[in-house]
């Protein structure tokens, strides 16, 4: 890495890591997004929306930045808007990582709150109602409207550079689908540079992007609840198969994880793995897979990784740990297997 001078400098070039393989050649990678500033895929969307805005005259110097945010756009939001010399304002709600907020804060981002302390209830619609209005009533003020912005999608175009960099092919683009971009934009990227994978989009029970029955669900940042507008960079176009994980299969593979690997991975990652173990075996021999691991799990000590939390919301499943505890040590690279000793 070469001396820079920005944070957004550090973007990209974020590792991949081999999770899994079968006895037929087949992988699951991880690209491990929270390697770069903020501990995020959605800075490269977050910067990449910014820039567009200067280059088509939307945002000025001096101007107001305001968008709907879970948290991990409004971090990569909060960073780019201190470089720049814009103000920040994140609308939130409290379903939120506690800790997302608090280090929104301390990049200087003002939060507007769209619930009472105590409601923990996703508020996607209320969030991004009140954030046009807001963008509405001041003229400096651009909303990003991460969900229905082009420039989402095109700021994960560098992660299929980099994928194809780092291996020959992708043969499954297996990812969590929230506002779609990071799926989808890597996804029309690959195919831009000759690379046409099998895209298997993950949402959670209770997401509408695929269909079903809406309802409530704890996967922070990702899926569509219901009320909510299934943003434009959902590229049915592309979507080969959309999966449904729920909470308790997500959360599961996420500490089964960190348990037995070390790897630190959000919920909504963890819904994508539990996926990718689940099916390995089905996908042709030699196939790679790729995973795109949107954040750590660092941020969800309070969360996913908190037993009393967990318990309290009847998400804590010994059983589906064990099974992927089971999984993990069946398709274990040779390299990481007990009593193999790492010459390195």
């Amino acid at each position: 890495m070469p001396l820079v001078t920005r944070v957004t400098d550090l973007i990209g070039r974020t590792p991949l890591f081999e999770l899994a393989t079968t006895a037929t050649g087949t992988r699951l990678l991880l690209k491990l997004e929270q390697f770069n500033p903020t501990g995020a895929a959605k800075i490269r969307m977050a910067r990449e929306m910014v820039l567009d805005a200067e280059r088509r005259g939307l945002l000025r110097d001096g101007g107001h930045i305001i968008e709907s945010t879970s948290g991990n756009t409004g971090l990569g939001l909060a960073v780019v808007a201190a470089e720049r010399g814009y103000r920040f304002t994140a609308v939130v709600d409290h379903h939120a990582s506690k800790d997302k907020l608090r280090a929104m804060r301390a990049m200087g981002a003002e939060l507007v709150f769209v619930a009472d302390d105590g409601d923990d209830e996703l508020a996607t619609s209320a969030r991004e109602d009140l954030a046009e209005a807001m963008a509405a009533e001041r003229p400096d003020a651009y909303f990003t409207e991460q969900h229905n912005n082009d420039a989402n999608a095109v700021g994960y175009y560098s992660v299929a550079d980099e994928l194809l960099e780092d291996v020959e092919r992708v043969d499954i683009l297996l990812s969590s689908v929230g506002t779609g971009g990071s799926l989808f934009g890597t996804a029309t990227r690959l195919r831009q540079l000759g690379c046409i994978p099998r895209v298997i989009g993950v949402e959670p029970v209770g997401s509408i992007a695929f269909g079903g029955p809406g309802g409530p669900y704890w996967q922070s940042g990702t899926g569509t609840p219901p009320g909510a507008t299934i943003g434009t960079a959902v590229d049915y176009s592309l979507l080969d198969e959309g999966v449904k994980v729920s909470d308790i299969d997500a959360f599961a593979a996420a500490r089964t994880v960190a348990a037995r690997n070390g790897l630190m991975l959000g919920g909504s990652a963890g819904g994508s793995v539990f996926v990718g173990l689940a099916r390995l075996e089905e996908f042709p021999p030699g196939s790679t897979v790729v995973t795109i691991v949107c954040d750590g799990g660092e941020k969800y000590l309070d969360t996913v990784f908190d037993d009393t939390w967990m318990a309290e919301r009847d998400l804590l499943a010994p059983e589906v740990e064990a099974r992927v505890a089971e999984l993990l040590a069946r398709y274990a690279p040779v390299t990481r297997r007990p009593g193999l000793v790492d010459a390195r």
